[in-house]
């Protein structure tokens, strides 16, 4: 681990969702000292395009105590890692009730470097076919909209778009459009 050395490591929490650990360290000139980690299965976030525009959802995000809009995304049901595409797909299909022809893999990310483990996969959806959503029990709160690119950079601007991850993956949808 680049000169970093784990001496011992506790689970402090654990849930259906996460696992929180302290690990004791030991840097590269020998001083010690501790890390707090958020261990979470790898995630999924999906940008279906289609009409120069997107399909965003917006859900109730309790952390923040405000309803929030943002791509789809999730991951495995559990603490186990899924196949990135065949969770794209669910997750796509469970949130908007769309399919998608194709799916384009547009990069991996890191969700909070600084504090967790948790990585994931950003896919761009696009020759998408309507259907219903098959939303979790978590989801029922959720909507869903179509917005178009002067919209969708328009909620960035004026703070109606947060989401960390979904700012990223347009950004990686930017990069990959040139």
């Amino acid at each position: 681990m680049d000169g970093f050395r784990r001496l011992s490591g506790r689970t402090v929490y654990a849930n259906a969702w996460m696992t929180v650990r302290e690990d004791e360290i030991e840097r590269p000139d020998g001083s010690r000292g501790i890390y707090g980690v958020v261990d979470k299965p790898d995630f999924v976030l999906v940008i279906p395009a289609e009409n120069d525009g997107f399909h965003l959802v917006e859900e109730f995000r309790y952390p923040l105590g405000r309803r929030c809009w943002g791509f789809p995304q999730g991951s495995q049901p559990g603490l186990v890692a899924g196949d990135p595409l065949a969770v794209a797909r669910r997750e796509l299909a469970e949130e908007t009730g769309l399919t998608a022809d194709t799916f384009t893999h547009l990069g991996r990310l890191d969700a909070a470097h600084g504090t967790s483990s948790q990585r994931y996969d950003v896919f761009l959806a696009t020759g998408l076919t309507p259907g219903d959503p098959a939303r979790e029990a978590s989801e029922q709160d959720m909507r869903q909209a179509w917005f178009s690119h002067a919209d969708l950079r328009a909620m960035i601007r004026d703070g109606r778009i947060t989401d960390d991850s979904s700012l990223a993956a347009y950004t990686l949808l930017n990069l990959h459009e040139g």
